[in-house]
């Protein structure tokens, strides 16, 4: 199945300025509902009750990654942050090895705020993602079951983020979503904070507080399908329709540095 993008994005002109900022996670009416800080010795892995480890290749985009469950890929490193990290190795007959982690079955929110600290790592063909999927896929299958990508990232590119939702009739190259510019900065050089704000009718998204793409419900050219639970998922991705494959200038291994993820809900 196509659980990812599949093609360019329908994007609205960069912005590195926006409508309006603000701190929701101390805003009246939101309470923390769910945290990970990712705390723990050097070397263990995420913590299971929290987290479920997709392995396998190729997930619908031409990756060229093999995603394990080893600490070689995703790990803590000991100071209150998880690394996910792609390796230039042979394994299951890939070239490359990586992990993609999700909360699947663990804990899937319906609505709220959902963010995450996170330092990127960088190259030609480097794609880490910061996602959401409906829990229903399962039965009706991707599209039909939503995605909403909180932060995606060329490695080639480090200066943009997009953000972008993937819903019947509006999924793949036709998903509707925006760039987010800190340029001349780089998102590989320090942590942002990458957020959407999810209710009934529209979803926002937000870098360190500054909102830069909205979507409401009556604006999407097919069904409004997030009116479920979703799960959450952090990966790294080597290669694939959306970057490309590494070249000699990428240089592994290459990092996402996670430093927590939490989720607010109304009370």
């Amino acid at each position: 199945m196509n659980f990812r993008t599949t093609g360019l994005f329908l994007l609205l002109p960069l912005l590195a300025a926006c409508t309006r900022s603000h701190d929701p996670a101390v805003a009246a009416g939101y309470q923390l509902v769910w945290e990970e800080e990712f705390s723990g010795e050097s070397g263990a892995l995420p913590a299971a009750e929290a987290w479920h480890f997709d392995t396998g290749t190729d997930w619908g985009n031409n990756q060229l990654e093999y995603d394990t469950d080893r600490a070689e890929n995703a790990c803590l490193d000991g100071d209150g942050h998880l690394l996910i990290t792609a390796r230039e190795e042979q394994f299951g007959n890939c070239s490359y090895t990586s992990a993609r982690i999700t909360t699947a079955d663990l804990f899937e929110p319906k609505y709220g705020r959902i963010e995450a600290r996170i330092q990127l790592p960088i190259g030609q063909g480097i794609w880490p993602a910061f996602w959401l999927l409906g829990n229903d896929i399962g039965s009706v299958g991707w599209p039909t079951c939503g995605e909403v990508d909180i932060m995606e990232y060329r490695g080639q590119a480090p200066t943009v983020i997009q953000g972008t939702l993937h819903g019947p009739n509006y999924y793949g190259g036709n998903g509707i979503g925006n760039a987010f510019s800190i340029y001349p900065e780089s998102f590989h050089d320090d942590f942002h904070v990458f957020a959407v704000e999810w209710t009934s009718d529209a979803i926002e998204w937000s870098v360190d507080e500054v909102v830069y793409h909205r979507v409401e419900s009556d604006e999407v050219p097919g069904e409004w399908v997030f009116d479920h639970p979703f799960y959450i998922i952090l990966n790294v991705a080597v290669g694939g329709n959306y970057v490309g494959s590494p070249d000699a200038s990428t240089l592994f291994p290459q990092t996402m540095i996670v430093d927590w993820v939490r989720v607010y809900q109304e009370q």
